[in-house]
């Protein structure tokens, strides 16, 4: 079964056809600055052990012509992969919010359609873009299955007690006002690999993905029990440009007090705050770069990174009471061992003891950084959300 996994984000497309059950990747692309006169085009294809790799710089005017362009590499003379667009049997479609209406992956239909449309509000940056990339590959991939995957979804078996908010009930009623989690296509691909890597269907774990967006979760009996993104994607961790947790009075001091526009303040909050607001810089690297050369900025970023992923593995060992494994995935996760290092030490009298020289040497797949006869794992699992996209839509569709 071909399976083309869609990513589309508001001015970007990623995707990958991966042959399904071997989960075997055909080729990977990403498309962006769509609507700019010098929108760029890299597209990779995957054979015999070979990576090829072109890239292009040509106008796209609309993910119309965005998927267009992936079709055409899928099929070109030279480096395509498939006789034409007919051979996919099923696009998978990454769709970032489902609220309580999608609990699980699903077949598009107009009905199916018409619901996500109706979530646009709750996630009016991201549901958008994903719905036009459905419509798209409708027209694109006229013989293919279309399937979503809700980033939500895998959050829904949270209890109430940790997914509704003290205020009044009719907000709740009237506007779904709970919290969502996100990630949750990270967060279920890493649990599953964990899982298996232990041996162990009853583990307690807690999943930290950390990129430019971080969120953590705690998972028991492969089942996602409380998260640290809520309504929307700002709560909890100390994120590249987003704030994480923050008083809420801080809102309506700025507003009340310090002039500033609602508009004003959640740009702020969402766009240049985190990382960004406390370094001036947003990617990770060159934070770390700048804690090497002692810069104050950033050492104190950095603790406090750490610091806020320390307090909610905290809250979440006491919520499952006690874990037999920590992971840590996605770019900063996976590739950060001074992340992984501050978050995780002094840590000892809960069982968690990380060996340094483990930590700095890393490995390939999953791998552990505990010392030997810990009680506690502590993982580095590569995640793989377009893989995770693939197989939810090979089970639904075999």
């Amino acid at each position: 079964m071909n399976v083309f996994v869609i990513n589309s984000g508001s001015s970007s497309i990623k995707y990958q056809l991966i042959q399904m059950p071997a989960a075997k990747v055909i080729c990977s692309g990403l498309i962006d600055r769509i609507g700019l006169e010098e929108s760029g085009i890299q597209h990779k294809t995957f054979r015999d052990g070979h990576e090829q790799v072109r890239k292009e710089t040509v106008p796209i005017s609309d993910h119309a012509a965005g998927l267009r362009e992936a079709a055409r590499l899928l099929t070109d003379k030279t480096i395509g992969v498939i006789g034409n667009p007919e051979e996919i049997n099923v696009v998978g479609h990454r769709v970032v919010h489902g609220g309580e209406t999608f609990s699980k992956t699903m077949i598009i239909t107009p009905t199916v359609k018409e619901k996500i449309k109706k979530l646009f509000p709750l996630a009016p940056l991201h549901n958008p873009a994903n719905y036009l990339g459905i419509e798209v590959a409708e027209n694109v991939f006229s013989k293919a299955k279309q399937v979503a995957v809700f980033d939500t979804a895998f959050h829904q078996t949270m209890p109430p007690v940790a997914y509704r908010y003290a205020i009044p009930k009719v907000f709740y009623d009237q506007h779904q006002i709970r919290a969502y989690g996100f990630h949750g296509t990270s967060h279920k691909y890493v649990t599953t690999r964990a899982v298996e890597y232990l041996q162990k269907n009853d583990a307690r774990l807690i999943t930290i993905h950390l990129g430019n967006g971080c969120s953590m979760c705690a998972i028991k009996n492969g089942k996602c029990v409380d998260t640290s993104m809520g309504f929307g994607p700002m709560n909890g961790l100390i994120m590249g440009t987003r704030t994480g947790d923050i008083d809420q009075s801080v809102i309506f001091y700025l507003v009340n007090q310090g002039g500033h526009s609602l508009d004003e303040i959640n740009t702020v909050l969402n766009k240049k705050s985190g990382m960004l607001g406390l370094t001036g810089f947003s990617d990770m690297r060159d934070v770390k770069n700048a804690y090497a050369k002692g810069n104050e900025e950033a050492i104190l970023a950095y603790d406090m990174y750490a610091y806020h992923i320390k307090k909610y593995i905290g809250a979440y060992l006491a919520v499952l009471n006690g874990v037999d494994a920590i992971i840590f995935t996605a770019g900063v996760g996976e590739n950060d061992s001074l992340t992984r290092k501050l978050a995780i030490q002094n840590m000892e009298y809960m069982g968690i003891h990380l060996d340094e020289e483990k930590n700095e040497v890393g490995g390939k797949a999953i791998y552990e950084i505990n010392k030997t006869d810990a009680p506690v794992k502590i993982l580095v699992v590569p995640t793989n959300e377009e893989l995770e996209i693939a197989q939810q839509c090979y089970d639904l569709i075999s």
